[in-house]
């Protein structure tokens, strides 16, 4: 008995731990896509020096600070997760699974408060539109929308599943 025990809680604890690696990269990417990938596609044939030369020439700037904070809100709460299911306070898989997509779905809208300011700057010094000239941020949002839909599948089917085993 110990050992199935073992076995599903080294499975949850694995699964937790995947979950915050696929959550860190969002984060990277996320902070990659704010800081260099958007600027480069919004000024093309500039460098980044030049790009913030021409903030810096505006009275604007984009907080590295401030975009790496809001960017490891999800690592950190996914870090919570892993701890939270290693010590068992977590202790079945769908909560973990859960716990993690809905993580992940929160991506898309912290990515856009924390995308907004750099998005200004860059239209306020540059005299173009503040969207994304990138097209990574749309596939962030769309891997934060796919995440939503999984955590609702993950939590219907599970219902329905277990009602029809409980009546049967």
């Amino acid at each position: 008995m110990g050992t199935i025990e073992s076995s599903t809680q080294t499975g949850r604890v694995t699964v937790s731990l995947l979950g915050l690696v696929v959550i860190a990269v969002y984060s990277v990417a996320a902070a990659l896509q704010i800081l260099v990938w958007n600027p480069l596609a919004a000024v093309p044939g500039a460098s980044l020096e030049e790009i913030h030369a021409g903030l810096a020439r505006g009275n604007e700037s984009i907080s590295v600070a401030a975009v790496v904070a809001w960017s490891s809100i999800g690592t950190v709460l996914a870090g919570v997760v892993v701890l939270l299911t290693a010590t068992r306070v977590v202790s079945r898989m769908r909560i973990v699974v859960i716990l993690d997509l809905l993580i992940l779905s929160m991506g898309a809208p912290i990515y856009f408060v924390t995308s907004f300011p750099a998005g200004m700057a860059l239209a306020d010094a540059f005299f173009i539109s503040g969207g994304d000239y990138a097209p990574w941020g749309g596939l962030l949002c769309l891997v934060s929308a796919a995440a939503l839909t999984a955590a609702l599948l993950v939590t219907i089917f599970r219902r329905r599943y277990g009602a029809a085993t409980a009546r049967a």
